[in-house]
């Protein structure tokens, strides 16, 4: 029995080899061989090959230059890669791609600035940009967890923004795409539900808005201190920056996919599709343009597409996701079988606001109270904890009413922590879990796959019960459901997601430590003190152990994928320094976040490629060097491979791209052709 079944699996591997070879042997000679190469072919065996045979933008022949004698002709065009790696062509699996290309707008390009540098910035982009009083200054990219000192002059996001303009409404927008800072201008304009003009102040907050406190930020007196997150935002009707980013790539739509290729991409999943983007991926395919296999994940959000009782309409969401995705049916390029969801936002809080801005996202236990002060050396450091159970904070909960300014501060002094820090606070998901839950099944059933933010350990539990629900409802475990991101995950859930074998889009070059950083978080979830990397990571904390568990969930059965998110953090996609600290879990110089979740180079590069294509339902077609798949790779200027085996590794961070073909064809090259 055993050798009969060996037998028919012999007969079956023969014949899918010759139904690749014959074609492939009659169809010489090639149009292209590339020769003198170190080709990793992203293989089942993880082969390395010399050379390879493309015609009509598929391969021939991958192997030994020895094989390649069929496949020359008169007018096959022959170039040697100069003993260089050859990679497949990479896939990122998380992106936003109408934030990566640079535009001329206001940014603060991510670094790291003080309130009074910010605000000079700002008046320069106002000067710059000749922005009439009363319109939206809108500046990008502002590093939210770094930087954003105070002093005497400028004490909050608030006043520095204030000290910019009082004549515009101000926004500042966090380089993760979840914080906001607004000045008194912006904030005056917030409407309530009702759609009456309140503004966010202290009495709204506990009254119109009471349902966005934890979004808010506030100062000691209770008022807002400038910072508002998450939908919260939505309140002020900030002007849509995406429909102006797309309205002007679409006078020049190639630089997108210029970018995507300058950086080796060749695939990618649309990470949260508009309905303006549907335009610009269009006018790509119709100029020829569309030079990397595009999947969209198209967002659809369940708190603002409501039906007549002011429920999710449901059926109306998931109506617009089938007419787009039978839209691109046909479409050799685009395939729209994706939905986006958030399940949260983001995990860090605030130590420079008083009381400190606890985690917004919603925590499978309650939040530590941590309480800051400055250092000898004028740092933020830890410097003990608020006991919630003590009888003071016991007082504090059922007298909250009674704290107005001259109580706080003289209950500050007397206990030197904010009176409001005695509350406990547990975060909250960005959807109810009922809506989540409901999101997930009503899609499933309507044969998508779901792609889920989850940051945090209670939103990613959530994600994973909505999508195991979801699938023993339908009985459909073929669809591709995943997680973005996974900052941190409860013991209790890893096994659920290795046993339901998610995809997991992890930008790996967010696991590092960084001790500004690290105070914005690691505090609030295990008692610390101090600000160096030895207080904030003890080995046996909770957020330590968990902080990203690639190799673990890799282990348990998960498949890796990678996903940048840029413009998030960056614009750049940055998938080598991205595959650099999946190896090394550190930027170069710091101690590295819990390396024992690292990954191989191996495993990383095939996170980028024959894991995202399977993903991307395209592993028969692309993701690996094979026979009979489409030719898309890149040409690299260093053996990343042999690098990560030698323990060179923060170097593969500094990877160029010299050239990068599609189907075949050269679409980028770092030099001009000669």
């Amino acid at each position: 029995m055993v050798q009969n079944k060996l037998s028919h699996g012999f007969a079956a591997c023969l014949l899918v080899f010759l139904c690749w070879v014959a074609p492939a042997l009659s169809a010489a000679p090639a149009d292209l061989i590339v020769t003198g190469a170190k080709i990793y072919t992203a293989d089942t065996g993880k082969t390395i090959a010399e050379s390879m045979a493309i015609k009509n933008g598929h391969i021939l022949y991958v192997g030994p230059e020895s094989g390649l004698k069929p496949f020359v002709g008169p007018l096959t065009r022959i170039e040697s890669a100069a003993g260089r790696l050859i990679l497949p062509g990479l896939i990122d699996s998380h992106l936003h791609p109408p934030g990566i290309v640079d535009l001329d707008i206001c940014t603060l390009s991510s670094q790291a600035k003080s309130l009074r540098a910010i605000t000079e910035l700002v008046r320069g982009c106002i000067d710059r940009y000749h922005i009439a009083p009363g319109k939206w200054v809108s500046v990008r990219q502002w590093n939210f967890s770094n930087g954003n000192e105070p002093d005497a002059e400028f004490p909050t996001l608030q006043a520095a923004l204030d000290r910019a303009s009082l004549l515009h409404p101000v926004q500042l927008l966090g380089n993760d795409g979840h914080h906001g800072a607004f000045n008194s201008t912006a904030l005056a304009r917030a409407r309530n539900a009702d759609g009456k003009v309140v503004g966010f102040s202290g009495a709204t907050l506990a009254s119109d808005f009471s349902k966005y406190r934890h979004l808010v930020g506030v100062d000691a007196r209770g008022e807002p201190n400038g910072t508002v997150n998450e939908d919260a935002r939505r309140r002020m009707d900030t002007p849509s920056l995406r429909s102006e980013d797309i309205k002007q790539l679409m006078a020049d739509p190639g630089r997108l996919t210029h970018r995507l290729n300058a950086a080796g991409i060749t695939g990618i999943l649309d990470a949260s599709t508009s309905p303006e983007a549907l335009l610009l991926y269009d006018e790509l395919e119709k100029l020829g343009l569309l030079t990397a296999r595009t999947s969209l994940a198209l967002y659809y959000d369940p708190d603002a597409i409501l039906d007549t009782k002011g429920n999710p309409d449901w059926a109306l969401m998931v109506a617009r996701a089938k007419a787009t995705r039978e839209r691109y049916a046909n479409d050799p390029l685009i395939r729209a079988d994706f939905v986006k969801l958030f399940a949260d936002g983001v995990l860090e809080g605030n130590p420079y606001a008083m009381p400190p801005t606890l985690p917004e996202v919603a925590g499978v236990k309650p939040y530590l109270q941590p309480i800051y002060a400055r250092d000898a050396a004028g740092r933020l450091s830890v410097t003990g904890y608020v006991d919630p159970d003590s009888e003071v904070c016991t007082r504090v909960r059922k007298e909250a009413q009674a704290f107005d300014l001259a109580a706080t501060e003289s209950f500050m002094h007397a206990h030197g922590f904010h009176p409001r820090q005695c509350e406990i606070g547990q975060g909250a998901l960005q959807h109810s879990r009922e809506v989540i839950l409901e999101f997930v099944r009503q899609f499933h059933l309507a044969g998508f796959s779901v792609h889920i933010h989850a940051i945090g350990d209670m939103p990613v539990r959530t994600a994973v019960e909505a999508i195991t629900a979801a699938r023993d409802v339908d009985r459909n475990r073929d669809t591709h459901d995943g997680l973005a991101h996974i900052q941190l995950v409860n013991p209790e859930d890893k096994a659920a997601i290795g046993r339901e074998h998610l995809y997991l889009a992890f930008t790996y070059a967010w696991a590092y430590t960084d001790p500004e950083y690290d105070l914005s978080v690691v505090p609030f979830f295990d008692k610390v003190k101090g600000a160096e990397y030895g207080d904030l990571h003890p080995k046996d904390g909770y957020y330590e152990r968990n902080a990203y568990p690639v190799r673990e969930l890799r282990d348990l059965g998960a498949n890796l994928v990678a996903g940048s998110d840029a413009p998030v953090d960056t614009s750049d996609p940055r998938p080598f320094v991205n595959m650099a600290m999946a190896v090394s879990r550190r930027v170069a110089g710091r101690p590295a976040l819990n390396p024992t979740e690292s990954i191989s180079i191996r495993d990383v590069i095939d996170a980028y490629t024959i894991n995202g294509a399977k993903f991307l339902f395209r592993g028969d077609e692309a993701g690996s060097l094979e026979v009979g798949k489409f030719a898309d790779f890149i040409i690299v200027d260093r053996d990343i491979i042999a690098m990560a085996d030698h323990g060179v590794v923060d170097d593969i961070a500094k990877t160029q791209v010299l050239k990068t073909f599609f189907a075949g064809r050269e679409v980028y090259s770092a030099s001009p052709p000669r």
